[in-house]
């Protein structure tokens, strides 16, 4: 059992606090930053400007040096939030790294980069995580516009050994002519149960030469490890790296086992000898999760955390923790998604901490709409054997708490960082006539694109897939979420449904997973995009729908257009807006599902807003009212999978405009398709050819970019889709 204790915060150092920064700083034993008062330069975290200047510490000021992260990483995670647990682990095997290797000659990969502050900290960017004045300053993840020493924007999982593997060919081909010296990958246990990292283990084994694959093992992924490898592993550990089968024997790798994982020194020592060397080798570091967090004892009793001592047993500032091997099948402790309480070991909350002004805020809405799904379908488990939420890892991310994972039993299984599997896995369970529902967060998909093509919609597998995160938001340009609709909704085979409201979203639910058989059962697989902030703003404030209120009438929507309908106006009747969709719908009982919703009738201008955008629609539409004395026609599709005809032709009559609005890359996206409609069904009569406007997202990555700042360079605002559509009369 590793052995230490502390947080590492010495009260008689000097540190510069203020307000409630200085209150927090109380409560929790750590300071609010580590920056010096007065220009002093005594902590040697300030005078690390590079790798360098890790070499010419002593010997004996590693583990100052480690306490000195360790500190500034717990103040970082309560002011800014982080992936701060992850990082807490790896605080002495990234000095020891530094230590060794010579950055940015030799190439370190850093799988995730979940773990890659304490790198940064030690390639000149310290400043960026001890001053709060520029937190701003660096992304979440390695990225090479920032440094040299960063060697790919990196935000999934599992690719490091595989990148590496790439590096060290084009090194062992060139020569000493192509500047790389030794290539190392670090990779967690985690991410080891992705698939790619399995492909590249085997290619290493195959290529040989210099490649240092430094597995760092903590017991722990996300919510837990999953797999027939983590028994393996944890017999390793038990014996001293000794026990077989050895899995990265099996590929013909060299081994090496370091238990001391957070020990400065015992690293130091494992990576001298590995430095140069000429064959892929597997260094086995166990190392502790969160190292330096309160510990699961202290943590239980927090209600006294301000009067509780401070342990500087160790030098590192890493605390003493049973919080490991726990018996429960996912493998962590009962922490249940509290993003502001992790601590060491195995507890989920340490994933990601949320910022102490984030407490008691309510859930955002992959936590809202995801408990809420989970709800509705627990109650159907005893009657239905076959229904299955399956979750690539992330599920507290998206509301799937500890407490409906332990009732659920058999009917959830997380599969690992292993979306590709899960997809496939799915439509197997389709197959037999099952009843799967895969939730995970809109960028991880796209690493399933394949098994969505093949397993999922060539064999028209029934499998529910929850799309969360989708659309546009602030998040760094590794987990954008804009490009889902252009992926799932250009699928042949696949509905994708977009809701509007907690009721809709209820009701996709239930149409999509009803039992095979059943009269309205979709044909095929339904992937529904998980409703946004906006959508969950105006559930929680409903004059943020100024149209409806948030009021709508129960489907079919055609059988009860509002009362102000009228042809005669030029608006739409509710006789003519039967909403007929495509053969894409390949169920007569699917028709209901995909019909459009025309929330208000209107003439001269039609606003349709899809998802997130919907109350953009209603927004700008009470704009018009107002200013320009226009009632403008507001159509909610509700899916983006195919256009409803009969409502695109009878806005002709009457509507000289027809305004497309999406959260999403507009390039290939949705609204495009309602143009082209227009455009290939072009009639003689020019008067009823509506003039189309899409607004949208540009094709580009975007890096934490607040998305008010978003919408307005996207045009996505009331006054600028105001402007548009006013110009044009």
């Amino acid at each position: 059992m590793r052995s230490a204790s502390g947080n590492g915060f010495d009260s008689s150092d000097s540190f510069a606090v203020s307000g409630a920064a200085e209150r927090t700083a109380r409560l929790h034993d750590i300071p609010p930053s580590i920056t010096p008062s007065h220009g002093d330069d005594s902590h040697l975290l300030s005078r690390i400007a590079s790798p360098a200047d890790v070499k010419a510490l002593a010997p004996d000021e590693l583990a100052e040096l480690c306490r000195e992260i360790r500190a500034t990483l717990l103040a970082y995670g309560h002011q800014h939030g982080g992936h701060i647990g992850s990082n807490l682990g790896m605080v002495e095997a990234t000095v020891a790294l530094h230590r060794v290797f010579d950055s940015p000659r030799d190439r370190i990969v850093f799988d995730v980069s979940h773990q890659s502050y304490v790198h940064k900290m030690l390639t000149g960017r310290a400043g960026a995580y001890m001053d709060p004045n520029r937190f701003g300053e660096v992304t979440g993840f390695t990225n090479p516009d920032e440094s040299e020493h960063d060697q790919f924007v990196l935000g999934h999982t599992g690719t490091s050994i595989s990148l590496a593997c790439g590096l060290a060919k084009t090194r062992d081909m060139e020569g000493p002519g192509s500047g790389i010296g030794n290539v190392v990958a670090v990779i967690g246990d985690g991410s080891l149960s992705s698939g790619v990292a399995f492909e590249g283990l085997n290619n290493a084994a195959e290529q040989g030469g210099n490649l240092i694959i430094v597995f760092n093992d903590n017991e722990m992924s996300i919510a837990g490890d999953f797999g027939g490898m983590y028994g393996p592993l944890a017999r390793l550990r038990a014996s001293g790296g000794t026990a077989q089968p050895n899995l990265f024997n099996a590929f013909g790798l060299d081994y090496r086992y370091v238990e001391s994982g957070n020990d400065v020194a015992a690293l130091v020592s494992a990576f001298e000898e590995v430095r140069g060397i000429d064959h892929p080798v597997v260094v086995h570091i166990h190392t502790l999760k969160g190292a330096g967090y309160d510990s699961e004892e202290t943590h239980a009793n927090q209600q006294n955390a301000s009067t509780l001592p401070v342990s500087l047993d160790s030098p590192t500032g890493v605390h003493p923790t049973d919080n490991v091997n726990h018996s429960e099948p996912w493998h962590s402790d009962h922490c249940n998604l509290s993003d502001h309480e992790p601590h060491e070991g195995q507890c989920e909350a340490s994933h990601w901490q949320n910022p102490d002004a984030a407490i008691g805020k309510p859930d955002d809405p992959r936590k809202h709409y995801g408990k809420m799904a989970m709800a509705a379908l627990e109650p159907r488990f005893a009657a239905e054997p076959g229904l299955v939420v399956i979750s690539p890892a992330t599920p507290g991310s998206n509301g799937i708490t500890h407490e409906f994972r332990e009732r659920a039993g058999a009917h959830y299984v997380d599969t690992g960082i292993t979306e590709s599997h899960a997809v496939a896995y799915a439509a197997g369970i389709a197959r037999a006539g099952g009843t799967p529902v895969v939730a995970t967060t809109a960028s991880f998909f796209q690493r399933a694109y394949d098994q969505f093509f093949q397993e999922m919609s060539l064999n028209r597998s029934r499998v529910t897939v929850l799309d969360f995160l989708g659309g546009l938001s602030g998040s760094d340009n590794t987990h954008s979420g804009a490009y889902d609709v252009t992926m799932f909704s250009n699928i042949p085979g696949v509905t994708m449904l977009v809701p509007t409201s907690a009721r809709d979203y209820l009701a996709d639910l239930a149409w999509a997973t009803a039992p095979a058989g059943s009269a309205d059962a979709p044909a095929g697989p339904a992937v529904i995009r998980v409703p946004g902030e906006a959508i969950l703003a105006a559930e929680r404030d409903a004059t943020l729908l100024p149209v409806t209120g948030g009021q709508i009438a129960d489907r079919p929507q055609s059988a009860s257009l509002p009362a102000s309908a009228s042809s005669a106006s030029g608006g739409i009747s509710a006789a003519t807006v039967r909403g007929t969709v495509s053969v894409t719908a390949q169920h007569a009982g699917a028709r209901h599902m995909l019909d459009w919703r025309v929330n208000q009738t209107g003439s001269q201008v039609a606003i349709i807003g899809l998802g997130n955008a919907y109350p953009l629609a209603e927004q700008t539409a009470a704009a018009l009212s107002d200013d320009y004395g226009i009632t403008a026609t507001v159509i909610d599709p509700r899916q983006c999978t195919s256009l409803d005809s009969d409502v695109l032709e009878s806005l002709r009559d009457g509507h000289q405009q027809v305004i497309t609005l999406e959260d999403g890359q507009l390039e290939g996206g949705w609204g495009e398709k309602v143009t082209a409609y227009y455009a290939n069904h072009h009639v003689s009569d020019g008067s009823r050819n509506p003039h189309v406007l899409n607004f949208g997202a540009a094709k580009e990555f975007t890096d934490r970019v607040p998305l008010g700042e978003l919408n307005e360079r996207y045009g996505l605002t009331v006054e600028q889709v105001t402007e548009a559509i006013t110009r044009c009369f």
